[in-house]
């Protein structure tokens, strides 16, 4: 029996299905619907991947959750993502795509740019949000200004009766900063009323959330027209006595800096976390010409934790780590109160704690071919070593490492007898220097005898006879077994 249906019940259909289809936050696109469902979008963030690719995997659940928190944007930001493996081959390949994932910012169809910003999701869409619209927006009403400075993140309005030489620096440093700060602007005599502002000033009013009664609720600035004044101005305001430090802004929390870890939640429960940033703030007001000093989830930041060897924040009171100006790493040991932390602070500026140091046990036993160092004996091993060093830092569970270890071995085993020391580390178990920059395993450094200071990033080939050309390339002293070029000497009769 053949069914049939009305024509009102197929447009219902077709309504869910569009809701259905406008519910899903990232638009899943390929060749075929690539160039025209992008015509209809302004501005559009698209994600190139690969489904085997783990940053991607890692990338994803954030990009959806910004996707969600897009919908409905004024103006409206649409997020996009292809996949370069399966039915979106030939779009890659039009736009260059050879690492995943790549994104990439589109208006009216066409590539504007290349994303550079955050990959957590309140980092998208501060940064997407930031690239539609003018970089300052015209303030033109009291209710716009009260919803402007009612935002949950900084404000910045300039108050200018006419055009000016601060009102152009002003407009200069807002395209410049757009992508971190929110601007506006006003000619509005009843909105300078309302603020009880000055013509030609500029305001930096903190998110509600933010306010306390240890410092102002706005900030004017009081410089000239000049772009770097401002802009320090702006920086220096920015995040208040004790900011919130995520994921997305912690570049711009610079040593010496004190953090306060525990469950910061800005969104579900603003007043448990004011609870303790108020105690904090208290207490820190005194040294703030000495610290720096933020808030950060435990959460979010369980990995910085671990390098400070803290393994989990129990309860609900903070903890309190610092670095120094050197980046040395301090713990507050008591349990947090206000008088416990005043004395942390007390002790720490007038240098009378001991660094923490992240380190395994110091080798019983260190005489093979490769030396083992550690955090603890670091100094020893490579620092002060009367010999030419070369140093590889790895990680236990790194595959490349692995490859690498036994041709580490045999090296050490050829240059036993050379005034050269053949070193590995675990940088992943133990503090390594700040003079030597590891992001990825392995990372490799010669350290020449007579420059310490100055470790030098090995960017050679990984074959024995590589590692043996180079150290006899630039051993200080010429090698007994080797010529300069990595040959091996004849031996006298």
């Amino acid at each position: 029996m053949r069914v049939t249906m009305s024509p009102w019940r197929a447009a219902l259909a077709l309504s869910a299905l569009l809701a259905v289809a406008l519910a899903d936050p990232v638009l899943d696109l390929g060749d075929s619907d690539f160039s025209s469902v992008l015509a209809q979008h302004e501005t559009v963030l698209v994600m190139f991947y690969a489904p085997w690719c783990g940053h991607c995997k890692r990338l994803k659940p954030e990009y959806e959750k910004a996707g969600t928190l897009l919908v409905g944007s004024d103006p409206p930001i649409a997020l996009a993502k292809v996949d370069c493996t399966e039915a979106g081959k030939d779009t890659c390949g039009k736009f260059g795509v050879t690492g995943y994932p790549t994104l990439k910012i589109f208006r009216n169809g066409e590539v504007s740019q290349d994303y550079n910003g955050p990959r957590e999701a309140s980092g998208i869409v501060k940064y997407m949000k930031a690239q539609v619209g003018p970089s300052s927006v015209d303030i033109t009403s009291v209710e716009a200004f009260n919803n402007f400075i009612a935002k949950s993140d900084v404000g910045v309005v300039g108050f200018f009766s006419s055009d000016s030489e601060l009102k152009s620096t002003f407009l200069k440093v807002a395209d410049k900063l757009r992508e971190k700060v929110r601007f506006g602007h006003t000619s509005e005599k009843e909105v300078f009323d309302k603020q009880s502002a000055k013509a030609d000033s500029i305001v930096l009013f903190r998110p509600p959330q933010m306010q306390n009664k240890f410092e102002p609720n706005f900030v004017a600035y009081d410089g000239d027209a000049n772009k770097d004044s401002l802009e320090k101005f702006l920086n220096k305001n920015y995040h208040g006595l004790v900011g919130h430090r995520q994921r997305d802004n912690m570049n711009d929390f610079k040593s010496p800096l004190v953090v306060a870890y525990f469950a910061v939640d800005y969104v579900k429960n603003v007043k448990g976390t004011n609870y303790w940033r108020n105690r904090i703030l208290k207490v820190a007001k005194s040294y703030s010409d000495s610290f720096s000093f933020a808030i950060s989830s435990k959460d979010d930041f369980q990995h910085e934790l671990n390098e400070f060897g803290i393994d989990y924040v129990p309860g609900d009171k903070p903890k309190v780590s610092a670095r120094n100006a050197k980046e040395q790493k301090f713990i507050m040991k008591e349990e947090f109160s206000l008088e416990s932390f005043e004395q942390f602070l007390k002790d720490l500026k007038a240098g009378n704690l001991e660094p923490f140091l992240k380190s395994e046990p110091i080798p019983d036993d260190n005489s093979g071919p490769v030396k083992v160092a550690v955090a603890k004996n670091f100094n020893e091993i490579v620092v002060d070593n009367d010999k030419d060093v070369f140093i590889e830092f790895y990680a236990p569970w790194c595959g490349h490492c692995k490859k690498l270890a036994p041709v580490w071995d045999e090296l050490g085993e050829k240059l036993k007898d050379e005034n050269v020391e053949i070193v590995k580390m675990d940088a992943s178990n133990n503090d390594v220097p700040s003079t030597f920059e590891v992001r990825g395993f392995p990372t490799l450094y010669w350290v020449p005898k007579g420059s310490k200071s100055s470790p030098v990033r090995y960017e050679g080939g990984r074959d024995v006879d590589d590692f043996v050309s180079y150290v006899a390339k630039h051993a200080t002293d010429e090698l007994k077994s080797y010529d300069r070029k990595g040959k091996a000497k004849k031996e006298e009769l």
